[in-house]
């Protein structure tokens, strides 16, 4: 039972509704399993909140037993920030429901909710958020950390859509975070991560989206240097019903893809158009992919928006071994563009993948101080991504991202997005996440928490903590 004693935890199970898992139940392994299969953490207990009441109770117990919390959400985290080996974690994995009102084009979804949940549920009324690649995604922690997808660009980052947000804080008050109702710890949610309470629930503006336009242009990776130098021009001139984000990556076995490249190094771009779908409109948007070169591919087709979001799911599934660095982008340069081509013909593994997300368009439509995000001036949001099934491949793909990131860091804007902070980054790293934001943000912390309850994140410390 690691650091709880077990008196005190039959206390905390009868006080919860929701299942209590220690290592001596069944249910261990699979409460402890994350996304990122690198991180091997062993909690000493798994409390799966089902209700406010029971998150409530969870951190009452906390603060009564000194016991560490850890907050867990999709589990999607890449540095393990979910876990905390010998404490304690508030699940929320089971609360996922999500309740659209088609009429309001809102959105209330569950602290737990994955994007698949809310793209699921949103479809169906032809609406949705933009919000990440991938659906197993937790919906909080994308949303606190400020969240961007293939809607950005039409629609802006996932926190310009957020209305309002239900926080149970540190001494377990319950408050609802909006414009109008505790502006501070709203302002504060939007970007700074899980650094002030407990988010239980979301509440979303939702955005027309049904069937989307969606290719795939690859090129042979020595062609680096041409298709960026092409890319960095064309996307941000165009309409923002377009989004575009430039990989370098190795081709999967399977459609849409032919089999003559299947396993080769290649450089491309994955398209997303919001746009009139009417006849050949996509394509003729994408006439301009054949400038840099010729495509060694290109794949067009409509597509249901969830559909896109799942796309990626069954090629990185959850398990495997994962190390991601990331910074933000306000220009791609020539220097730029040679450590790109540099790293992508040396990718290490079948999986290893470097993405470029657009963040410009309407997410420049929102002040600079409007919300945490920091980067309104940002034109894409990096990552560098070292993955493979193999725990063998480890040092393999985490060296090859350290790499990476060290030789391109330099051409940066000096931040990044702070769900790419990777695992044991420098502190220093925060502070250039938020830039001028960060003594605000300690600032809000300290009025929240400022005994630094919630610091197993990317955390800020409360002014004077």
């Amino acid at each position: 039972m690691g650091g709880i004693n077990g008196t005190a935890l039959e206390g905390l199970r009868e006080a919860v509704r929701g299942p209590v898992i220690t290592e001596q139940d069944p249910g261990y392994d699979a409460a402890r399993s994350i996304y990122n299969a690198m991180i091997d953490r062993r909690p000493a207990a798994f409390a799966q909140c089902v209700d406010v009441a029971d998150v409530r109770a969870v951190l009452s117990f906390a603060r009564e037993t000194g016991v560490e919390l850890a907050v867990k959400g999709g589990g999607h985290s890449g540095p393990g920030l979910c876990l905390v080996d010998d404490g304690l974690v508030l699940d929320l994995s089971t609360m996922r429901g999500v309740r659209v009102d088609p009429a309001a084009m809102t959105a209330q979804v569950a602290g737990g909710a994955q994007l698949g949940d809310l793209d699921h549920a949103a479809h169906t009324f032809g609406l949705g958020v933009p919000a990440g690649i991938i659906s197993m995604t937790g919906v909080g922690g994308l949303t606190l950390g400020g969240g961007h997808g293939y809607l950005t660009r039409k629609y802006g980052l996932t926190i310009d859509s957020l209305q309002s947000a239900d926080v149970v804080l540190a001494d377990g008050t319950f408050v609802t975070a909006s414009e109008e109702e505790h502006p501070d710890l709203f302002w504060a949610l939007r970007g700074g991560g899980g650094n002030f309470g407990v988010v239980t629930s979301f509440n979303f503006r939702l955005h027309p989206v049904d069937t989307v336009g969606v290719a795939v242009t690859v090129w042979p990776v020595d062609r680096t240097p041409e298709v960026l130098r092409w890319y960095r021009e064309f996307l941000p001139a165009a309409p923002q019903d377009l989004y575009g984000f430039f990989s370098v990556f190795v081709i999967p076995p399977g459609p849409p893809f032919p089999e003559p490249i299947h396993g080769q190094k290649m450089c491309g771009v994955v398209w997303c158009y919001t746009g009139d779908m009417q006849g050949d409109r996509l394509e003729q948007t994408l006439t301009a992919v054949n400038e840099p070169a010729p495509p060694a591919f290109h794949f067009t087709t409509p597509m249901p928006y969830p559909a896109l979001q799942g796309m990626f799911d069954e090629l990185i599934p959850k398990g495997y071994q994962w190390y991601w660095r990331g910074d933000f982008f306000d220009s791609i340069s020539d220097a730029a563009i040679e450590v790109h081509h540099k790293y992508g013909e040396n990718i290490p593994t079948a999986l290893s993948l470097m993405h470029l997300y657009p963040v410009d368009a309407a997410a420049h439509e929102v002040g600079p101080d409007d919300t945490a995000w920091a980067y309104r001036d940002a034109v894409w949001s990096g990552v560098i991504a070292g993955i493979d099934p193999d725990p063998a491949n480890a040092d393999l793909i985490r060296q090859w991202s350290v790499d990476y990131w060290t030789d391109l860091h330099p051409h940066s804007m000096g931040g990044s997005y702070v769900n790419f902070i990777g695992e044991a980054e420098s502190t220093d790293r925060v502070r250039a996440t938020y830039r001028g934001h960060f003594d605000r943000l300690a600032a809000t912390k300290h009025t929240y928490d400022p005994d630094n309850f919630f610091h197993a994140n990317q955390n800020i410390p409360p002014t004077g903590g």
